[in-house]
């Protein structure tokens, strides 16, 4: 194959693979607690016709000072989760959470796995258990009577609720939160939750306000930290890229045809 006709045909496939990671960000625009992705590319092995420093004859002591490296073009190597702080979207209902830090809550799935999410979107089940909005039930597990008034959701995680009749609040457990030492090695499941991986390390389970977890406000939401500005603009980076490997496209196919034609 034509070394140029190859070399483009990366340069498409990885900027395909860019666009398809924007498009994925801006329809997570509105998703509490989704944390924007980033593609990144490696170059691919280079042919290496002169060796920089090689010498540039047999019997010469001067050397090349640059060499002939010809590339072979790039590949998409993956998509890095940038876990900066999103915004704080009040709601003013009593079981929205958010994290104002490093932290992540804690959930079974259906099959007993941990899972770790920023959503603080939480519900309460048939039994009064506090679970996520898939359903999911929070660990360590928050148990809130179904004739309680009100709850309250304190920054150092204290969950209290209070009964009819009975003025004091009554406790009714403490929610942790995990950090891990590589946020971005955890690996994304879909409906806004992350497992552990060994790329993350594991997760350093602790009370919220201790070191870098971060504290909880009750009756606000995280929300996407995608910058849909910056999304737009490389977008169309992606498409003026994508042109332009075409054109080289085009313009190869062009220098075969003349020499077929010519020679």
């Amino acid at each position: 194959m034509n070394r140029a006709l190859y070399v483009a045909k990366t340069g498409l496939e990885a900027q395909d693979f860019r666009l398809a990671t924007i498009s994925n960000n801006l329809s997570n625009a509105n998703t509490f607690g989704y944390k924007t992705g980033r593609a990144e590319f490696d170059d691919l092995m280079y042919q290496n016709v002169r060796q920089p420093g090689a010498s540039a004859t047999q019997n010469d002591d001067n050397t090349l000072p640059s060499g002939l490296q010809l590339g072979t073009g790039v590949k998409a190597v993956g998509v890095q989760k940038l876990h900066t702080q999103g915004n704080a979207m009040v709601t003013d209902n009593q079981l929205d959470v958010m994290i104002e830090g490093r932290g992540f809550f804690q959930a079974l799935d259906q099959d007993g796995n941990i899972r770790y999410t920023r959503d603080g979107s939480f519900e309460m089940n048939q039994n009064g258990d506090l679970v996520t909005s898939s359903g999911y039930l929070v660990e360590p597990n928050i148990n809130i009577p179904l004739n309680s008034t009100e709850v309250f959701i304190g920054s150092d995680g204290t969950v209290s609720y209070k009964e009819p009749g009975n003025p004091e609040p009554v406790n009714a457990g403490q929610l942790e939160l995990a950090t891990f030492v590589n946020q971005s090695g955890l690996e994304a499941m879909g409906q806004n939750f992350y497992a552990e991986t060994l790329a993350s390390g594991p997760p350093n389970v602790k009370a919220p306000e201790t070191e870098e977890a971060g504290r909880l406000l009750q009756g606000a939401l995280e929300s996407s930290n995608v910058n849909t500005v910056d999304e737009l603009i490389g977008m169309i980076e992606a498409q003026r890229t994508y042109e332009m490997n075409s054109k080289a496209i085009s313009a190869a196919d062009g220098m075969m045809q003349y020499l077929n034609n010519n020679v």
